[in-house]
């Protein structure tokens, strides 16, 4: 199994570059940012600031690899793979990757339709292959962590609050203690007592070795926590 030590880099993103193709408007080309690069150490949480519309959403979903990159290389120190570019790794790869090393914390719930909420906490550890009551169990612990009402927890997360399902998204994103986390803006839409139990996670996070890299507007919350801001100029 390969390692990287706290000093060395986890992730180096070189000239990242993502255009869009806005075709239902008028053919104009948005260009969010051109030749990003910056580094993330092992252990660290690395915090991306910026306005509306800088792309700090985007390059989360390029490291994630939501979205196919228009240029530049994301390298990642895997454990299971060694050296990987996600920018350009094969599918098999980078869905080995989901499942094993990287989370990701979505501003957005994205489940599917009628499974209950306890069951979409679990899935990240079932298809993991946890076995299924052991995962459900686990995601017991984390809906009550994160204050979901037990009588809530068999409806469909659909029916959640705004701040509920961005709970939910927390309990899934930090289930599977995966090895590098991407979050964006995790305490969005949280209460006072929500933010301070998510700031408990990640700082339990961080001493357990994971990487953070997070987006946030809420840099009163989440700068105290971050070894290293980056801010993205609109």
């Amino acid at each position: 199994m390969q390692t990287v030590e706290h000093n060395q880099p986890i992730l180096e993103v070189r000239k990242l570059k993502k255009d869009f193709h806005m075709h239902l408007i008028d053919g104009r080309i948005l260009k969010p940012f051109n030749d990003l690069s910056f580094q993330l150490r092992q252990g660290d949480l690395f915090m991306i600031s910026g306005k509306s519309g800088a792309g700090k959403t985007t390059i989360l979903k390029c490291i994630y690899r939501t979205y196919l990159t228009t240029g530049g290389d994301i390298w990642y120190e895997s454990q299971a793979f060694g050296r990987v570019n996600i920018a350009t790794a094969p599918e098999e790869i980078i869905i080995k990757l989901r499942a094993r090393e990287l989370g990701y914390c979505s501003q957005f719930l994205k489940v599917l339709p009628r499974v209950p909420a306890l069951d979409a906490t679990a899935e990240p550890l079932m298809r993991g292959g946890v076995p299924r009551e052991e995962a459900l169990g686990r995601a017991a612990q984390w809906l009550r962590r994160l204050g979901i009402e037990e009588s809530r927890w068999q409806a469909s997360p659909m029916t959640f609050s705004g701040g509920e399902q961005q709970r939910l998204n927390l309990a899934r994103a930090f289930i599977a203690a995966p090895r590098f986390l991407l979050l964006d803006e995790p305490t969005a839409s949280l209460d006072a007592v929500s933010k301070s139990i998510v700031l408990e996670l990640i700082n339990e996070a961080k001493a357990a070795g994971v990487t953070i890299l997070a987006v946030s507007h809420d840099t009163a919350v989440m700068e105290p926590l971050a070894d290293e801001i980056f801010r993205l100029e609109a």
